[in-house]
C-alpha cells in the first residue's frame, strides 16, 4: 500500500493558495516520504498546483482528486491533462468526478444529465481526442452529450513521449463504480466509505468490470482518501475528532451517499442529516455522530499507531491510501504515520 497526501486545497485543513505555501507542501511531501500528491477541486483549481508539483519533484506521482468533469469540455480537460503528463514525465493521473446536480447546474452553470452514462461518454471522448493527437487520424467523436469533429494541425499538440495520462474515476454508487472498472485505469474511492462497503459492494463490482474487459487486477489502481483521527496531544486529538465528526455529518446528508449508511443500518441517520442540513443546523448534525459511526468511517489512534491500523483495515482492498485529515496535522505526526504504514507493508 502506497501513501499519499493532498496539496493546494482545504481537505487537509491547510490553505495552499500561495506559491510559497505550495512549494513548502511539496518539499515536505518528499522529505517525509509520501509516494504521491493529489490536488482537489474544493476551494481552488485542481490542475494549477500540479504544474508546480511537476516542476519541483521528479519522483512524486501527481494527480487530481478530483477535477469536476461535467464543468469542463472534454477538449479542455484533454489538453491540460496531456500537458501535465508531458511536464511531469508521465507521472500525472487525471482523476475525474461527476459532482452532484446542484453544483453542476447552480455553481458551474452547466447542464446535468444521468452521471454514470455521461461519465462513460466523457472518457470515450478524451480517448478519441488523445488518439487523434497521437496518430494524426481525423477526429470524429459523436456522442449523446459531446461532439468533437474538428482538429486542425495548428491545434494538435506535438507527440507526447509519455503517452496519454491515466484516467481514474471517483465513485460511491454501483453505476459509477462499474464505469470506472469498465472504462478507466483506476477508481478514486470516496472518503465517505467503510471497509464493509468496500468489501461487500465496491470490490465485487470492480472485479466484475475488470473480468468483462479482461484486465488483470494489478493493471487497475484503487485510491482511497481515508479519514484519519490522530494528534500528539489531548487537545489536538479532540480537535481532530470534532472535525472528522463534522465531515462525516456533511457527507451523510448527501442523498448520493446514503447507500453507505443503509448498508450499516443507518439510513434513518441520513434522513435526519438531510433535514437538518436544509436548516443549516450543522452543530446538531455533528452531535449525531456517535462513537460507533465515527470508528466505522475513520481510522483513529496515536500517530505512531494509526499507520499500522490503516494497513490492517484496508490492506488488500486499496492500492493507495491518501491521508484525509480535515484539520492541520504537523510533520512529526505525518512522518510517524508513514513509518507505521511502511513498517507493515
Amino acid at each position: 500500500m502506497k501513501i499519499d497526501t493532498n496539496i493546494g486545497g482545504s481537505i487537509d485543513g491547510t490553505g495552499g493558495g500561495e506559491l510559497g505555501v505550495l512549494a513548502d507542501q511539496l518539499r515536505t511531501a518528499e522529505k517525509l516520504g509520501f509516494d504521491g500528491v493529489w490536488s482537489t477541486e474544493v476551494s481552488r483549481d485542481p490542475f494549477l498546483p500540479l504544474l508546480l508539483a511537476a516542476d519541483r519533484s521528479s519522483t512524486l506521482q501527481i494527480g487530481t482528486a478530483v477535477a469536476v468533469a461535467f464543468a469542463r469540455s472534454p477538449m479542455t480537460t484533454a489538453a491540460v491533462s496531456y500537458d501535465l503528463n508531458t511536464f511531469s514525465n508521465g507521472r500525472f493521473v487525471l482523476g475525474l468526478g461527476s459532482q452532484i446536480r446542484a453544483h453542476i447546474e447552480r455553481r458551474f452553470g452547466m447542464p446535468w444529465s444521468a452521471p454514470a452514462e455521461r461519465m462513460a461518454e466523457y472518457i470515450r471522448a478524451l480517448h478519441a481526442i488523445w488518439h487523434s493527437w497521437e496518430t494524426g487520424e481525423k477526429l470524429d467523436f459523436r456522442g449523446e452529450h459531446y461532439h468533437h469533429t474538428l482538429m486542425t494541425p495548428m491545434f494538435c499538440p506535438e507527440p507526447n513521449p509519455y503517452g496519454r495520462p491515466r484516467v481514474m474515476v471517483a465513485a460511491v454508487g454501483p453505476k459509477m463504480t462499474a464505469v470506472a472498472a469498465k472504462m478507466a485505469d483506476g477508481l478514486l474511492i470516496h472518503g465517505f466509505t467503510t471497509r464493509r462497503y468496500l468489501s461487500e459492494v465496491t470490490v465485487p463490482i470492480v472485479e466484475a468490470g475488470l473480468s468483462e474487459r479482461r484486465w488483470a487486477r494489478d493493471s487497475f489502481s484503487t485510491v482511497y482518501p481515508g479519514l484519519v483521527i490522530t494528534g500528539d496531544t489531548e487537545e489536538r486529538y479532540a480537535r481532530a475528532v470534532d472535525q472528522v465528526r463534522r465531515q462525516i455529518a456533511f457527507y451523510g446528508a448527501t442523498p448520493a451517499y446514503r447507500a453507505v449508511l443503509d448498508l450499516h443500518g443507518w439510513g434513518d441517520l441520513h434522513t435526519e442529516f438531510h433535514r437538518l442540513s436544509r436548516r443549516g443546523d450543522w452543530a446538531t448534525m455533528t452531535g449525531l455522530i456517535d462513537d460507533d459511526v465515527l470508528d466505522t468511517f475513520a481510522v483513529s489512534g496515536a500517530p505512531d499507531a494509526v499507520g499500522r491500523r490503516i494497513v490492517e483495515r484496508f490492506a488488500g482492498l486499496v492500492d493507495r491510501f491518501t491521508l484525509y485529515t480535515p484539520y492541520p496535522l504537523d510533520d512529526l505526526a505525518r512522518a510517524a504515520i508513514i513509518e507505521g504504514v511502511r513498517a507493515v507493508r
